[in-house]
């Protein structure tokens, strides 16, 4: 197992990637500290990791307030005696969110708050438990609107992510001599089941968003897991500071 007796603590845990992260990971071995702000969908997150055999705790908590990661993780060092991984998945994109031109104070405030600060407080509390066990992996998640621009905007998240790589950057430099690899993911656009169902009813939209990506797929939430399993993993050891683009290739077409 590539992950055995490793203790994650995952963010956004409640749904979507974060939920077959943690599942995925309990499968390699992992034992699961799941985090969302959604107490039910993060139970049942939990309930699903039991049910295929792994192990795993909830953790309901708020991501932008310091007291609720504090209690969360310190709860999850608590019941497994240490923290080897932090995945810092958790993540808005939000209705509204378009140019600088338009954008409400409250979009801004709420996307940097979840999607920034967020990370930087499991940082705050994370780090200093990854120390405790002598090292360990910190794993952010940015996107691949951090590297490129975007003729149709959402400058909120696009700035919030940029951030992310920033801050994953100066992690790498500040931890790595103590032992702990800071690393980015930037997924590019992943077939959702949300956007799906809005594709089947707009085909031409989807041939356009897939017309850029030269794999001609969208991306599944299982490339982006697999990506972060491998940074969780004793196999990269030696990768440190990395922005990890998972995006089909849409980054490097020009036409």
């Amino acid at each position: 197992m590539r992950l055995k007796d490793k203790v994650v603590f995952i963010s956004g845990a409640g749904s979507g990637m974060g939920r077959l992260a943690s599942q995925m990971f309990a499968q390699q071995g992992a034992k699961i500290v799941a985090n969302d702000y959604n107490a039910q969908s993060l139970q049942e997150t939990v309930d699903r990791v039991k049910a295929q055999g792994g192990d795993a705790i909830a953790e309901a908590g708020d991501v932008s307030k310091a007291a609720d990661v504090e209690r969360a993780i310190r709860a999850g060092v608590a019941h497994y005696g240490r923290l080897n991984v932090l995945y810092n998945n958790a993540g808005v994109s939000l209705d509204g969110d378009d140019s600088v031109l338009t954008l409400s104070d409250d979009i801004w405030d709420r996307t940097l708050d979840i999607n920034l600060k967020g990370i930087g407080l499991c940082c705050k509390y994370g780090i200093a438990e990854l120390l405790k066990a002598g090292g360990g992996s910190v794993i952010n998640i940015a996107s691949f609107v951090a590297l490129v621009g975007c003729s149709v905007p959402q400058d909120a998240y696009t700035s919030s992510k940029g951030a992310v790589i920033a801050l994953t950057q100066s992690l790498a430099v500040q931890f790595g001599p103590k032992g702990i690899r800071s690393n980015a993911i930037c997924p590019g656009p992943i077939l959702t089941p949300l956007l799906e169902k809005l594709y089947a009813s707009d085909p031409a939209k989807r041939a356009l968003r897939l017309n850029r990506i030269p794999m001609g797929r969208f991306g599944k939430a299982e490339d982006i897991v697999h990506a972060a399993m491998y940074l969780a993993s004793d196999e990269s050891t030696w990768v440190n500071g990395a922005s990890l683009v998972v995006d089909g290739g849409i980054t490097v077409n020009y036409f």
